[in-house]
């Protein structure tokens, strides 16, 4: 006992600042962000108050000492526990069909639980721990999955989240689990067979989604994009205000904390839409820079899983990759007009705790990869124990 702590407190945590800096940069604007919403009363109708940029502070917090505990834990232990995980997160999401689940306003979808003061939206930890499991999963059948067994057991554990969330009602979210999917196989030893056949597959689940899932109101949301003005509800409204409200900050911004008369309301100016906010009171610069931050996370990420010491911190890394990265393509594109508002927050930006906190986790799995690729020994692994 007395050598492994001496081991310990000789030995070098390795950390990847950049990528914990960068996003916790953005956890930081947010909460500025936020509070200014909240402050000015620009979001008053919606009851952002003070509780909002109250709850983006502590959650922050929370995420980034929870990220950082992450990074201590051996990620391959931290996998072997699926089976106590995975079974609690599907059931708070099957708590979402129950009384306890409730739509929360200005959302198409009850994928939110009322427990008490807390709100909480499960489908946030199912992405996590679908991450964990489906690496689990892929590392241990790598060289078997091209059999077409193994690769219909593949299917249906990816299958299984991507329903879920697409009966509550948040196609959003089951392109973001579609999205982990691919990227994470496509990583993994797959045949070209599989890929040829990839495209044909998808487009026949796309028809198919579209005439037998997808309501009317999906539907409007997808084809005004091709025919701006044509809808008669007007339902490209919150995009047409949003688009203002970004030109509206020019190069440079108006500016926090200002009157609230200088401001575009755009519903969910806090949550889904905050990069309209983001353009209002920074300008393009300040735009250009978030999107900087951005883009360097997914690369930091993508880079982090090419250093990684086995194939399961491999595909840990490209699963939390096609996390970051769908969740800011498809919120910007929602912002900018060019994808349907499906309701996808931007990464560390948004309002919400439960997204904060476990976008915070998943940094964390890619922290614990990057510092277990050279670390001989700490708290939860041996250099002497069986690979």
């Amino acid at each position: 006992m007395r050598s492994a702590f001496k081991k310990l407190s000789t030995n070098k945590h390795n950390i990847d600042f950049g990528l914990l800096f960068a996003v916790t940069i953005c956890a930081i604007i947010s909460t500025l962000l936020i509070f200014s919403i909240a402050e000015s009363g620009l979001s008053e109708e919606e009851g952002v108050g003070s509780s909002y940029w109250k709850t983006q502070l502590v959650s922050a917090v929370v995420g980034i000492i929870g990220a950082v505990i992450i990074s201590y834990i051996d990620y391959r232990k931290l996998v072997k526990l699926w089976f106590i995980f995975a079974p609690a997160a599907l059931f708070l999401v099957a708590l979402t069909f129950t009384s306890l689940g409730y739509q929360r306003a200005g959302a198409d979808d009850q994928a939110w639980l009322q427990i008490g003061p807390v709100n909480l939206q499960p489908s946030e930890i199912l992405k996590l721990v679908f991450i964990l499991t489906f690496s689990y999963h892929l590392s241990r059948d790598e060289e078997d999955m091209n059999k077409p067994l193994h690769m219909l057991l593949l299917l249906l554990h990816a299958a299984i989240p991507i329903g879920i969330v697409a009966k509550q009602g948040d196609f959003g979210t089951a392109i973001v689990f579609t999205a982990i999917f691919l990227f994470m196989i496509c990583s993994a030893n797959i045949s070209w067979k599989y890929l040829a056949a990839a495209p044909f597959v998808i487009a026949a689940i796309v028809v198919g989604m579209w005439f037998f899932v997808l309501s009317e109101f999906h539907k409007k949301r997808v084809t005004i994009l091709f025919h701006p003005g044509s809808d008669p509800d007007y339902m490209e409204y919150q995009q047409d205000l949003g688009l203002a409200a970004l030109k509206s900050g020019g190069v440079f911004g108006k500016g926090l904390f200002k009157d609230v008369d200088k401001y575009i309301y755009v519903p969910e100016i806090h949550n889904d839409f905050i990069f309209t906010y983001v353009g209002q009171v920074f300008g393009f610069l300040g735009s250009i820079g978030i999107i900087t931050i951005l883009t360097y996370t997914c690369l930091k990420v993508f880079a982090d899983s090419r250093v990684t010491r086995d194939h399961l911190g491999r595909f840990i890394c490209m699963g939390a990759f096609g996390l970051l990265l769908s969740h800011c393509i498809m919120n910007i594109g929602m912002v900018l007009k060019v994808a349907p508002v499906i309701g996808v927050p931007l990464p560390f930006m948004s309002a919400g705790g439960t997204a904060m906190i476990s976008m915070y986790a998943v940094i964390g799995l890619v922290l614990s990869t990057y510092s277990h690729r050279a670390v001989n020994y700490n708290v939860f692994y041996d250099e002497d124990e069986d690979q």
